[in-house]
């Protein structure tokens, strides 16, 4: 069954290169597995990769053992929505894509939040 974003609509694709989600289908899908709530799509920038290496999860080194290149600034991503919200406190959030963000994000994140920083609703 498909999953909603936050506006309450199919969720969309987030990113396919690099592969992303809790499940690595391209979508922030989730289930009671997600213990991290791997469900706001976003648009990393090195301000943010930075502050998540800092944070101890280095997402812009390769892992060719997770078979993972690293991010780099400008990909797509299905974020944790609290680390989102740790980093929206420390001011260097990531821009994000509401209609590839999955509606379970707003269990932790206020839809007022993501909308100052939506990239894709014009």
């Amino acid at each position: 069954m498909k999953q909603q974003n936050v506006l309450g609509t199919d969720l969309e694709s987030c990113s396919l290169n690099p592969k992303t989600g809790f499940f690595r289908d391209g979508c922030c899908n989730t289930n009671d597995s997600d213990i991290g709530s791997h469900t706001v799509c976003v648009q990393v920038t090195e301000s943010f990769l930075d502050f998540s290496k800092e944070k101890g999860n280095d997402l812009s080194t390769p892992r060719p053992e997770y078979h993972f290149e690293g991010l780099k600034p400008g990909d797509s991503w299905c974020l944790c929505a609290a680390r989102w919200l740790e980093a929206e406190l420390a001011g260097c959030a990531p821009k994000v894509k509401l209609l590839s963000t999955n509606i379970k994000a707003l269990d932790i994140i206020e839809l007022r939040k993501l909308k100052a920083y939506q990239i894709d609703l014009n």
